[in-house]
């Protein structure tokens, strides 16, 4: 022999056979596949000896349970899609192999116990323990689980999902499309979703026929293994002359065998096919979706763990298993708190560390051009307000307050107010700015009472001397303890923030115009009632622009006319653009159907209107004074005239104000407007009106004339 014939031996031999043929498999699987259907087939016509059936059962086990472990790892139903396909053949085999089994039976049944080979002896054997009556009754039960239960669940889930599965389909599908259109994906992701999609439908449906084959497996088993009796008891009696007690228990306990190991693969594919229809919608494997899902509620988990701690102190009820189970799921309870806590904790470690990390993104240009409406300029020794942390109520409150009492008041919501600190300011002083220009500066002691005295006369209590920022009044800040004794004396005694909250009602009084905004003004019209909406509808655009409506919008508030009686605005300018579109005139217009209104809001407290009119001499100088027409028309009064006539008005004033009254300034509709413009300039809290605007039911009181 040479060197290389005496290193082979006949094991080696048989190897290397087997290890080229599971290679040729690997490289022609198709052929392999071929050729075990063709071996399935062929099963179920030619007889099959007792050690290949061995074999072929062991075979049919363990593709069983091979198919329910792929279930059980896969994470989307798709990615065993092939289930289907797999699942006929593996009826097939185990219907090849009861076929099979059940020649060996009838024609070798009376030869002993193995005649259908150890596989099936063995589970008669250890199953049944050698009693055919417990074989017939656990393969009972085993078919009834499998028949009932498993397989009608399945087919009922895999029905289900393919219908639903079928009608949402045209929506999905549009939504791919909505979602190419829209550039959220491309067209290589559209192609990919909607493959994805036709396939989840194929198999579906597919499945929805697939669970018919559990269910005819089930049956088939089933009357298989009652034929096996009944033909093996005849067969026994008649052919082989055994007795009926000896054929019986011969038989049954070969049949029951050959059912149990054909019904326990079956439970395991069966199994397999409700796991795989029922995890439609989770995109996770079968044990992140169980133990993640359940473990995801410690809570549930430590109250089960009560419950049986309860159950183990009932009588009769043995306490170590019960203790026991509950020693163990409260301990897992607590040990999935105790990490859940653990990872939020890292989790937000990470995510402040990775804050830390990031440079702060830098603020876009743009934000640069955005204007806060009204902001308050609070110094640091004023945050305390805010915080609450001063007495009284919070800074915040009073201006949400201050925001409804304007609403209600004037028809007016004002814009949100931006509160911020200015490091800048001294720690006790505020600055109200509109449209990011100053309008209101002051200076308020947080923990102090402002006092003032309505009379105008010198406060008589220990404190400091100061200003009221709002109207310029003498006041003085006192302790906290002095309120009782200043209410006494008839003071007025307010907090820090109610003045600051005062400084701004009159500052935004005072602007109201200038944030009476094109926004605002159709956010007014919006919100109308719907019964209104017929009249904007008519007037706006059709007589009277948007921009126009806040032109004369801004024109009553900047009198402090209210206009939350909107709807008899807009019946005004209806009435007011037949015959003009000059806006000063439609806003005289408006304020003469406002009489009622504006008669109600300047009457006193004893009931009356106090009037000021002016004298007729002034009236004809007036009148004198408008030159031009129509549109044109504009006041040209000398300046010695017009000086004279303010320093009139703010002699007369001053002395009605020592007398306690803010009477109306009366002049004829004419020249209203063009008095106002003059009286706004040195006084514009005087309420100035016309003779149009006296409503004929209010009671009127002359208390003097210019």
């Amino acid at each position: 022999m040479t060197d290389q014939t005496q290193g082979q031996t006949p094991g080696g031999d048989t190897l290397a056979f087997v290890g080229g043929i599971l290679r040729g498999v690997a490289k022609r699987g198709d052929l392999a596949l071929a050729l075990g259907v063709v071996a399935i087939l062929v099963v179920l016509i030619l007889p099959m000896p007792s050690w290949l059936l061995d074999i072929s059962l062991a075979i049919s086990i363990t593709f069983s349970v091979l198919i329910l472990m792929v279930v059980l790892f896969i994470a989307r139903p798709l990615e065993f899609s092939s289930f289907p396909t797999i699942l006929l053949i593996a009826t097939m085999l185990r219907l090849a192999l009861n076929l099979a089994s059940t020649r060996l039976i009838l024609s070798e049944g009376h030869t002993g116990p193995d005649a259908a080979g150890e596989v099936i002896e063995a589970f008669g054997a250890f199953v049944m323990s050698g009693n055919f009556v417990i074989g017939i009754i656990v393969f009972s039960i085993l078919v009834l689980v499998n028949f009932v239960v498993i397989t009608k669940g399945s087919g009922r889930i895999a029905e289900v999902s393919a219908r639903f599965t079928l009608d949402a389909m045209p929506g999905k599908q549009m939504a791919i499309d909505a979602d190419l259109s829209a550039g959220l994906i491309n067209e290589q992701e559209a192609k990919q979703r909607r493959k994805d999609l036709e396939d989840e439908s194929n198999f579906f449906g597919a499945m929805d026929g697939a669970a018919k084959f559990v269910r005819g497996d089930a049956i088939a088993g089933l009357l298989i293994t009652v034929i096996n009796v009944v033909g093996g008891i005849v067969i026994g009696t008649a052919q082989m002359g055994l007795t009926m007690g000896e054929a019986a228990e011969t038989y049954t306990l070969l049949t029951v065998g050959d059912g149990l190991v054909s019904q326990i693969p079956a439970l395991v594919v069966s199994v397999a096919a409700g796991m795989l229809v029922s995890k439609a919608g989770v995109a996770m494997t079968a044990d992140q979706a169980v133990f993640g899902q359940i473990g995801r509620y410690p809570k549930a988990l430590a109250v089960s763990s009560g419950l049986m701690v309860a159950l183990a102190l009932l009588p009769g009820i043995p306490m170590i298993p019960f203790l026991g189970l509950a020693g163990a799921t409260g301990g897992i309870a607590y040990w999935i708190d105790r990490r859940r806590k653990q990872d939020k904790a890292a989790r937000e470690r990470v995510d402040e560390a990775h804050a830390k990390a990031q440079p702060k993104p830098e603020e876009p240009i743009s934000a640069s051009l955005q204007i806060d409406q009204i902001r308050l300029e609070l110094g640091y020794g004023l945050l305390p307000l805010v915080a609450g942390e001063a007495d009284g109520p919070k800074l915040t409150e009073q201006i949400k307050g201050l925001r409804r009492q304007l609403a209600q008041e004037m028809g007016f919501v004002l814009p949100a107010v931006r509160i911020q600190d200015n490091l800048e300011l001294p720690s006790n002083t505020y600055v109200i700015r509109i449209k990011e220009i100053a309008a209101g500066q002051g200076e308020v002691k947080p923990g102090m009472l402002l006092v003032m005295d309505p009379r105008g006369e010198p406060i008589q209590l220990p404190g400091e001397a100061t200003t009221e920022p709002t109207f310029g009044l003498p006041a003085m800040w006192v302790d906290p303890g002095n309120r009782e004794e200043a209410l006494f004396r008839g003071y007025t005694a307010v907090d820090g923030q109610t003045v600051i909250v005062t400084h701004i009602t009159e500052v935004v009084r005072d602007h109201m115009a200038e944030m009476l905004s094109f926004a605002e003004t159709q956010k007014l019209l919006d919100e109308l009632p719907r019964e209104h909406q017929k009249l904007v509808s008519d007037v706006i655009p059709n007589q009277l622009t948007v921009s126009g409506l806040e032109r004369i919008l801004q024109n009553l508030v900047g009198e402090r006319v209210s206009i939350r009686d909107l709807p008899t605005i807009l019946e005004g300018i209806a009435e007011a653009t037949a015959y003009t579109r000059n806006l000063n005139a439609i806003t005289e217009h408006v304020r003469a159907r406002l009489a009622r209104q504006l008669s109600s809001q300047h009457t006193n407290e004893q009931g009356f209107l106090p009037l000021l009119p002016l004298s007729p001499a002034w009236e004809q100088a007036f009148a004198e004074a408008i030159i031009g027409e129509g549109d044109d028309r504009q006041l040209a009064m000398a300046p010695s005239k017009l000086q004279e006539f303010i320093q009139v008005v703010r002699a007369t004033y001053e002395r009605h104000s020592m007398m306690g009254e803010l009477p109306v300034l009366l002049t004829s509709p004419g020249i209203r407007p063009y008095v106002r413009s003059i009286v706004e300039r040195f006084r514009p809290q005087t309420p100035v009106m016309s003779q149009s605007e006296i409503h004929p039911k209010a009671r009127i009181k002359t208390v003097g004339q210019i």
